[in-house]
């Protein structure tokens, strides 16, 4: 094969890459190089037709067939290049060092020939058997059904070789290695131009529809960079964010430095390093090596004074106008969490501190722990308040996390990765959780033990411009119809604008059947107060109607704890009732931070004893 590509982007004068070679043919050779360029990432190589065909696989290769590893294909090296080592210098094609991770032989699957391996190249689809010292057994390399013919997936295969833990490549990787990347990129090098020129472009993220990259005069770029577009599909937001397109090192990149939307809404009036502040956040979650978030040019001291990873502490903006904030530390044996902020305003209204709701938290503890206790937990960080925008945080980094801190690492089909979901069942880390900015307590309806197990099934009401004593009526009909199934269920206000009715079952039944149970208490409800009530899930089909909401009750959805306060006006809790009191004119509003305390004094926890009840739902179907 030609190796016209790869000469033409190299000046042998200048870097001592190899230019040809031959292989042996006896057996195909197979290597991984590790190439601490613009970007690091590791370089898979194949012998076929006497040269290396290339691919650049931005995370490395892994042992666990639950990852699929992003690998762009790029020109073909030659055969020499599977044993060269050492620096390609500044201002060449590739500047950086590269090493050699694993090298060995590989066969393809089902002993098939060389032809083979060409026929599974033309067509997408190569099948191979490494044998190197590190990697080894069945991976396969499958190409993306993209307009772009070089984007390609590399997956291991489920063998003897394969691994069920977390896989990162770069820690089998020495120290000595690691350094001489490092040292090389802190060199002081010549200004290296793009391979293409770049491309301004606004990203348009979203969890209900298809991620769209539209340049500054409007041209879709989205089927040319479709890995940046499958990249940034990872944000759970949506956001519209400003960047810059380019080639490095074969593989695409988009330089983001700016958010101009979050959540719907246009913060474009907000200071510069606040947004940032954000779209670092984001960028940081969504980790992944196409994305690049790019500091302020003319500000980067100051940006880092607001943009910083702090174990166990929030992402902080500079206040323009800042008042004197003040820290604190609790103690917990060994386990110690740092209080920051604690004068920041969470609710500028009403004057609520992030100290007064640490404080709220720390009060009801003992009340709220058992409801929270070995389940999942998605965070909604607000590290500004409610007036500003908040995101969502499923995946804890645990390198940047406190050691004490228990995660549940769980499959997620959506991402198809595992994500290691915060777990909390002490004091301590409630109060690391609310330190981060979450001022509600979202946790699963089922434990990290037995996640397809639900512990409860839950019927919301959730009221769209109806008066609140329609809402009252309505759960009094469900308390009557469980009543006649001999259904033991409790009630809370939502915090919000609505009922949870929650339902504590035996541990025997998955979420499809749990779903269905709710569906059909809800029908009936519906059959009571059809001009009150629906069950379509549109917000356009149940306008002034009561949504009775039985799709809560599915694997990973999160629905707010008893006693967790909501980031609304008022600063509201989501409250445990007794089915007496719900009469004319309750409200949701009558319970917050400042009450709840008392409430608990004078009525005691009127969930405490929900965990003795264990309800059959089979049986109560047969009624």
């Amino acid at each position: 094969m030609s190796l016209e590509k790869y000469k033409q982007k190299r000046d042998f004068s200048k870097t001592e890459e190899p230019v040809g070679g031959k292989g042996k043919r006896k057996t195909l050779s197979f290597v991984v190089q590790r190439h601490h360029a613009t970007s690091l990432h590791y370089d898979f190589r194949l012998e076929m037709e006497g040269v290396l065909k290339s691919w650049a696989v931005p995370k490395g290769p892994s042992l666990n067939p639950a990852d699929k590893r992003l690998a762009m294909m790029v020109e073909d090296h030659p055969f020499d290049y599977g044993k060269f080592e050492g620096e390609i210098p500044a201002g060449n094609y590739g500047a950086g060092v590269v090493s050699i991770f694993d090298a060995g032989t590989y066969t393809a699957l089902d002993k098939g020939t060389e032809n083979d391996l060409l026929k599974g190249l033309h067509d997408g689809s190569l099948k191979i058997k490494l044998n190197g010292k590190i990697l080894k057994g069945e991976f396969a390399l499958v190409r993306m059904k993209t307009s772009e013919q070089n984007a390609w997936l590399l997956i291991k295969h489920k063998d003897e070789y394969a691994v069920t833990k977390k896989f990162n490549i770069e820690d089998l990787v020495s120290k000595e290695v690691k350094k001489k990347g490092l040292d090389f990129k802190r060199k002081k090098k010549e200004p290296r131009k793009p391979e293409v020129e770049p491309d301004d472009a606004l990203a348009y993220t979203s969890v209900k529809t298809k991620v769209k990259l539209i340049s500054r005069n409007g041209i879709d770029f989205s089927s040319r960079y479709k890995p940046i577009v499958e990249a940034l599909a990872g944000i759970k937001a949506e956001a519209v964010i400003d960047g810059e397109l380019v080639i490095e090192d074969a593989l695409p990149k988009f330089y983001v430095f700016d958010l101009l939307s979050l959540n719907n809404h246009d913060i474009r009036d907000m200071d510069l390093l606040k947004r940032k502040a954000l779209l670092f956040e984001l960028i940081k979650k969504l980790d992944h090596p196409l994305i690049i978030y790019s500091k302020h040019e003319r500000a980067d001291k100051e940006e880092e004074d607001v943009v910083q990873e702090q174990e166990g502490e929030e992402i902080e903006s500079r206040k323009e106008t800042a008042v004197m904030e003040t820290d604190r530390e609790e103690q917990y044996g060994k386990k110690i969490v740092k209080l920051t902020n604690l004068n920041k305003l969470y609710w500028p209204v009403e004057k609520i501190s992030k100290g007064q709701l640490i404080d709220y938290y720390k009060g009801v503890s003992e009340y709220i722990l058992p409801h929270l206790k070995d389940k999942p937990l998605s965070l909604n960080r607000h590290p500004n308040g409610i007036a500003e925008p908040s995101f969502f945080q499923k995946d804890l980094d645990r390198e940047k996390i406190p050691s004490w801190i228990k995660t549940a690492p769980l499959y997620s089909d959506s991402t198809e990765k595992t994500i290691d979901y915060l777990v909390c069942n002490d004091e301590a880390t409630l109060l690391w959780m609310v330190n981060l900015g979450c001022i509600e307590i979202n946790p699963w309806l089922s434990s990290y033990k037995k996640p397809e197990v639900p512990l409860f099934a839950v019927l919301d009401l959730d009221p769209h411009d109806v008066d609140f004593n329609e809402v009252i009526a309505v759960a009094k009909t469900a308390k009557m119809l469980l009543d006649q199934m001999n259904i033991t269920a409790f009630i809370k206000t939502s915090g919000s604008k609505g009922l949870h009715i929650f339902i504590p079952v035996s541990p025997i039944y998955d979420y499809d059947i749990t779903k269905e149970f709710i569906h059909y208490v809800g029908q009936m409800v519906f059959e009571r107060h059809p001009n009150t009530t629906s069950l379509e899930r549109s917000p356009a089909k149940r306008k002034e109607r009561i949504y009775l909401d039985f799709l809560q009750n599915r694997v990973g959805q999160t629905i707010a704890a008893p006693y967790s306060v909501r980031p609304k006006p008022g600063a509201t809790v989501s409250a445990p009732l007794a089915w007496d009191e719900l009469k004319a004119g309750l409200t949701t509003k009558g319970f917050t931070l400042f009450n709840m305390g008392q409430r608990l004094h004078e009525r005691g926890d009127l969930w405490k004893d929900m965990h003795l009840v264990k309800n059959n739902l089979k049986k109560a179907l047969t009624l």
